[in-house]
This record gives structure tokens, sequence and C-alpha cells, in this order.
């Protein structure tokens, strides 16, 4: 937001060239198809040619009027607010307002206009205080709210004092209202969106024709009916070329009227039609005033009345069907345009997530229009108000996607009915995906204790059937060492000392064992590889305390042994078995 410094001031050519660039402020009523002096196609035709209408003199008085009514209330207002009102133009990106009054703070704007009886019966009369509050802005007629959300959105103001006041030629205040705006972040939203769809209308526009102003073509009169009776009984009449003149009259009314010009041209050609009805009845009832039967003269004004009558009847109907058609032609032209935005939004959004809900009301808007331009108009203004709402949409859709798309990394199956999902409001959403993602967490740390119970129970029960498998191995191998008891000790090594039987003397806990032969030279073995060649563990202290082999000496943290200790850490271990066998038999 920034304040535009033109030097020449309003109504200067560096003004109009500002206006020229920027969308304003004062236009915005006519963007969004709410303003009753100005339509939105009237708007687009200017900005893209760059031709505005030369006010006419009234208009141009009450223009003057409303400036002079301006100046002549911002005292006024500077009193209610006790604070200077600066006058002055601001600009946020393309958009620009050119202010009445912005405070020296700038959290206020003031707007002025004339008074009339729609903003009388709008703003009621206050006297203490004398601002209306903000409920009474927001019922203000749409062209005012969206000016001044247009206004603030550029100003950055919180609010705006509106006043509506009237003076008389000498400068005396007759009557002034005055009410709170507060600042509509949802109407300054539809103002930027309609701004934007205007913009891309305004890229694709291609001027339509100048309407011409419409007034039936002059209609011929038919010939005067004459009809006399002689004393004879004799017809005269001009019957026969007035009938010429009749039927070539009615093949000159168009048959398919299409345009304004067509329309007006045949509903003027019913009017003479039924002029000569009139006057083919006003004909025979004179002549039968004289005569008391012409029949012949009565067929023949029956029929001319007949095809006066049946035309004019065929030609209302067909103005009317035509009519009807051209207007449901338009309908449908806008409800395609609005299809077509609609599946390119679904396009954008990779799925069907808007539907025919933000179509458009292209009915309800020509309802009551008369002329082909008014409903054209109409079909555009709300087309473009459908593609705003419709734009809007699909800009929370996406955000909601990103949403649920975010923070929820390999969390699959969360939103089944995503479709649905994406037309809450953020809020909305917000908390149903922080309850989704919170309940999945749950599920899914409930899983994984499910799994490490589970896992630890079969580490336990293979650890169980481990130990049973050893104590099956053990009790196996003790078996083998008591049968083969007599044939070890007849095979003992000649330098180990034989095994004694448990009845003369076997060694017993803590007993000694016998030396080591001397002069081994092999290298000493370590006691890990002592109990992978016995098949079982055995621990360091159990060789040295129970069986009383002492090591040699440590590598790093492995206890070792003497090489031929092996043989003797066997021989000792068969005679603690035995021992502890006969102990317990």
């Amino acid at each position: 937001m920034k304040i535009i410094d033109i030097p020449g001031g309003q109504g200067s050519a560096e003004w109009h060239q500002h206006r020229r660039d920027h969308w304003n402020a004062s236009d915005a009523p006519a963007m969004m198809g709410c303003s009753p002096h100005k339509t939105r196609s009237e708007l687009m035709r200017e900005l893209h040619t760059g031709i505005t209408c030369e006010p006419d003199d009234a208009t141009q008085q009450r223009f003057s009027d409303g400036h002079r009514a301006e100046a002549l209330a911002r005292p006024v207002a500077e009193a209610l607010l006790d604070e200077a009102l600066y006058p002055l133009v601001k600009a946020n990106g393309r958009l620009s307002a050119s202010l009445d009054g912005h405070t020296l703070m700038g959290d206020v704007d003031w707007e002025h206009k004339t008074l009339n009886e729609e903003l009388r019966s709008a703003i009621p009369v206050l006297t203490d205080p004398p601002i209306c509050s903000a409920h009474i802005g927001k019922a203000l007629p749409l062209q005012y709210r969206v000016q001044m959300a247009h206004q603030q959105h550029c100003s950055g103001a919180q609010r705006t004092l509106f006043t509506a006041s009237k003076w008389d030629s000498e400068g005396k205040l007759i009557e002034a209202r005055h009410c709170w705006y507060e600042r509509d972040e949802d109407l300054i939203a539809r103002v930027l969106a309609g701004w934007a769809q205007f913009e891309a209308d305004l890229a694709d526009y291609q001027p339509p024709e100048a309407a011409p102003v419409i007034t039936a073509a002059p209609q011929e009169h038919l010939p005067a009916v004459s009809v006399q009776l002689s004393g004879a009984l004799a017809v005269v009449s001009n019957l026969e070329p007035f009938g010429v003149a009749l039927r070539a009259f009615v093949e000159r009314i168009p048959k398919k009227p299409s345009t304004d010009q067509e329309f007006a041209d045949t509903e003027a050609a019913c009017k003479r039609l039924k002029e000569a009805e009139e006057r083919l009845q006003a004909a025979e009832d004179s002549a039968l005033a004289g005569m008391a039967d012409v029949e012949a003269m009565r067929r023949m004004v029956a029929d001319f009345r007949d095809l006066a009558r049946t035309t004019r009847l065929a030609s209302e109907k067909l103005v009317k069907q035509r009519k009807d058609q051209i207007r449901e032609e338009e309908v449908v032209r806008g409800h395609g345009a609005m299809t077509e935005h609609i599946a390119a939004l679904n396009r954008r959004l990779g799925g069907v997530y808007i539907t025919g809900l933000t179509a458009g009301n292209f009915g309800a808007a020509i309802k009551g229009l008369k002329t082909l331009d008014s409903v054209r108009n109409a079909i555009d203004t709300e087309l473009a108000r459908a593609k705003i709402e419709a734009s809007a949409l699909a800009d929370k859709i996406d955000a909601n996607l990103r949403a649920m798309s975010t923070g929820c990394e390999g969390l699959c199956g969360l939103f089944p009915d995503m479709k649905t999902l994406a037309l809450k409001e953020p809020d909305d959403l917000a908390a149903v995906i922080a309850q989704r993602v919170a309940q999945r967490k749950q599920a899914d740390e409930a899983a994984r204790e499910r799994i490490r119970a589970e896992e630890a129970a079969r580490v336990e029960r293979e650890a169980a059937a481990q130990a049973e498998r050893n104590r099956t191995t053990e009790a196996r191998d003790s078996q083998q060492v008591l049968k083969a008891e007599p044939a070890t000790a007849d095979a003992t090594d000649r330098d180990a000392p034989a095994i004694a039987s448990p009845r003369v003397g076997a060694m017993g806990a803590g007993q000694a064992a016998d030396a080591a032969p001397a002069g081994d030279t092999r290298p000493p073995i370590k006691l890990g590889d002592i109990c992978e060649r016995l098949g079982f563990t055995i621990t360091a202290a159990f060789v040295t305390d129970t069986l009383g082999i002492k090591p040699v000496g440590t590598d790093k943290r492995a206890v070792l042994f003497a090489a031929a200790d092996y043989a003797r850490i066997c021989d000792a271990l068969c005679r603690h078995i035995i021992t502890k066998r006969s102990e317990h038999a």
C-alpha cells in the first residue's frame, strides 16, 4: 500500500492517466455487477477501447453537486472523528482508490455520498451518538460496500465512516446521516477475485457491434376500405386492390425475427394489421346498413379480416417465441461457458471436486429483462459471478488437498472421503486431520507394541527350547563319558595322571591337578578355543579353582593355558563329573 502523489490533483491529466493504469474503487460496483449506473459489459468495453462516454449535462451537474457536498461535509466528519481528514490516492498493486478522506494514523477512511431515498431507508437518524453502529453499515446497499471494501484494501484502513448528506444552494446543511462500515475480509476477497476474473475476461474480450437505437420502421398505411351500394344493390368497392396491398404487406413481415430491430418492426406491423381488421369490420357494417344481403361482399370482407387477424396473431406469437428462444439460447451459452470453466478447474485439481452446484443461476438473472442487450449483459455478469465463486471454491479445495498431503507422509488410507473433506472449511478440516493422524499413530503404536510382545515371546520360547536342547546334549555327553571310562583310563596320555575311581580317592573340588609336563614348546591355547573343542563353555575361574589348572598368562582379555593343559582339563573334567555323579547317585 502506498500513497500516490499526483501533481495536478484530481481531474488532471496525470490523475486520468493513473486511473487508466489501475483498477479503481469507483469502478468496482460495475465490475461486480451491482452498479445502478453502469453495467459490467459497459465497463469492459470502456477499458478495452479506452473510450468513455461523455457525461450529459444532468450527469455532470450531479457530479459537481457531489463534489460540492463532499467538501462541505468534510468538516462535519472531522468534528465527529475529532481528527483531520486528508483526501488522497492510495494504491495496492494494480488496485487504486481516490479517498474522500483518510486519517493521519491510516486506520480510518471517510466516504461521502449524496443523500437519497435509498440511503435514508438504510441509515436511521441518530443524535446521540450521531454515528450508527457497524451493523447498519453491513446493511448498506452492496454497491457502496463493494467500493469501500476496495478502498480499505488499498488504504489499509480497518473501518470507514460513511456519510450521506444534502445541502441547499447556499451551502447550509439540510440533512446528514452517518454510520460505521467495518473491514470485511470476505467481501475484500470477493472483490479481489472479481477483479482477477474481470482481467481474465478482458484479455479475451471481443467488443460486439454497437447496438443501434431501436425504433420501429415506418409502416405503410393500407388503402382505405371503401364499400358502397348502388340503388340496384351493386357492390362498388376497392376490396380487390386492398387485398393485393394487404397480402404484399403480410409478405414483408419478418418470419423469424432475431434482432431488436426485427422485433420492433414485427410488433409495429401487428398494430397495422389490427387497424385493418377494425376498418374491414367498420366497412362491412357500413355496407350492411344500406342493404339486406350482399353475400359475396361479406365473404370477401371476412376473408381479408381473417387474413389480417390470423397474420397478426401468428406474428405476435412468433415475436414471443423468438424472444423466449433467444433468451434460452443465452442461458444455454452461459451454462456452456460455466461448464467449461468448471471442467478446467477440475482438471487443475486432478479430480471431479466441483459439480454443477456452482454453475450459476442464469434463468433468474434475466428475469423481467426485455431487450437482447440487457439479457446478454445479465448473462455475462452472472457468468463472471459464478466463475469467481467456482474459482474461490477451487482455491479452497486446492489448499485443503495440500493440507491433507502435508504432514501425513507414510500414513496411507487416512482420507477415503477426500472429496467430501476437500469442501470443508480450513479450520474444520484441520481438526479432522489432527484427529485422524492421532488415531492412526495410536493404532500404529499399538500394532508395534503387539509385534514387540510377540517377538519377545518368540525369543523366550526359542531360548527355552535351546536350553532344553543344551540340557539334553549335556546329559548325553555325560552318559558317553561314563561308558568310555575304562577305555579312557587305559588310553590316557603317559604324561597325564590316571583317572582315579571315586572309591579310590578321586580329586575333589579345589584339589590341585598334576603339573603340566616340562619341555612343552607348543604355543599356549586360549580358553575360548578350549571351550570350542569341548562343545560347551567353562570359565577360567572354574578351570583354576575347581579343576586346579593354572593359566600361563593372558593375551589382551583372553586367558591362556599351556597346550598340554587341554588333555589335563579333559581328564580333570571327567573326574569332576564322575565325582559329582557318585555324590548324587
